[in-house]
């Protein structure tokens, strides 16, 4: 379709593999923390084999570390093994990885400065954001990713003030892309690519 790129959900198996699923828990019930990779369905794939799919692409790998989640590593050592699989798989500039949890991608800053890192939230107070935004800058963030309901421009301006890059989720509305691209958005994460391209005024062949 001629996306820029892909975001994508890592967790852990029972192995210690990086498998690709947005979802705690399989479709029979089983939780992948507790399933080994081997014995996972065949449409799961491996980041490995997801990265592989995506070759050419720029990849927001998310790390899924989730308190409230069978798989919530406290450590955030998944943050030091999610690192060490882009690495080794050399341009490290074509990955960003986005967490949740602040604690995670602080954990992932502070094991790397070669992979971009963002916090991803739902929202952020207004009587916080210039607290917030000065901390991600101070911790080595590159960009915030805020969801697209509760972004307003206010936000995204401030972000810009400081260098940091705002990459909204989840957009699949023509008229809030078109909104968000006058307000100078870096990156729209959205299930429709072909309407995102359609909308800015892309060539999808490009």
């Amino acid at each position: 379709m001629g996306a820029d790129g892909v975001e994508l959900d890592v967790r852990r198996s029972a192995d210690g593999a990086l498998i690709v699923h947005h979802d705690p828990y399989l479709e029979d019930g089983r939780a992948i923390v507790e399933t080994l990779s081997r014995e996972l369905p065949d449409h799961v794939p491996s980041l490995d084999e997801a990265l592989d799919a995506c070759v050419g692409m720029w990849v927001n790998v998310e790390i899924k570390n989730d308190p409230n989640e069978p798989d919530f590593d406290p450590t955030d050592q998944i943050a030091e093994t999610v690192v060490a699989a882009l690495l080794s798989r050399g341009d490290p500039e074509r990955y960003l990885i986005s967490s949740f949890r602040r604690e995670t991608v602080d954990a992932v800053r502070q094991t790397t400065s070669k992979i971009p890192t963002a916090w991803l939230t739902v929202a952020v107070a207004p009587d916080e954001m210039n607290d917030v935004l000065d901390s991600l800058v101070a911790s080595g963030h590159c960009a915030l990713h805020p969801w697209v309901g509760a972004l307003v421009q206010e936000l995204v301006e401030a972000c810009h003030a400081r260098s940091l890059s705002v990459n909204t989720w989840t957009c699949d509305d023509p008229q809030r892309m078109d909104e968000l691209h006058t307000w100078k958005i870096d990156a729209i994460c959205t299930n429709v690519p072909d309407v995102a391209l359609t909308v800015l005024g892309r060539d999808q062949s490009v």
